[in-house]
């Protein structure tokens, strides 16, 4: 327990002395948001920039159709295997495909994601980018 020691002087309390307690920091830390936005045009700008740099490395795949009739990881596994992806790669659908989803979410370094989702920093971060002919579609909808 924390003792007080009062200092009484002619029946009138003076000071209050407390034993073990500290001082604060003078102009110490406060909380900041570091967020800042950045501008609908220049998003589009950067995510065109991203894919036009994918598609000057030969990293864009361009699949007839990305479908999967049951959630099996070994389907994915081995469309990966067939186009020689070895690395981190994206794999971008026209809609939320849920049996995509599920079926690539748990193979390490591939990111599946839909058109509505599609966002420079993955496009970047993920060496391969695979997509099927109606994604891009939408995607040149989008970015026209």
């Amino acid at each position: 327990m924390e003792t007080k020691r009062v200092q009484v002087v002619q029946d009138k309390v003076v000071s209050v002395l407390h034993s073990g307690s500290g001082g604060g920091v003078a102009l110490g830390p406060k909380p900041r948001s570091y967020r800042f936005s950045v501008n609908k045009k220049i998003k589009r700008i950067a995510l065109k920039s991203a894919l036009s740099a994918k598609y000057a490395d030969y990293k864009i795949f361009v699949i007839d159709e990305l479908a999967v009739d049951e959630i099996k990881t070994a389907k994915i596994v081995a469309l990966l295997k067939g186009l020689d992806v070895n690395s981190k790669a994206l794999i971008v659908t026209a809609d939320a495909d849920e049996k995509v989803y599920k079926s690539a979410r748990n193979i390490k370094g591939v990111t599946p994601t839909h058109v509505g989702t599609l966002n420079t920093y993955d496009v970047l971060n993920n060496d391969a980018f695979i997509v099927s002919k109606d994604a891009i579609a939408k995607i040149e909808e989008v970015l026209a």
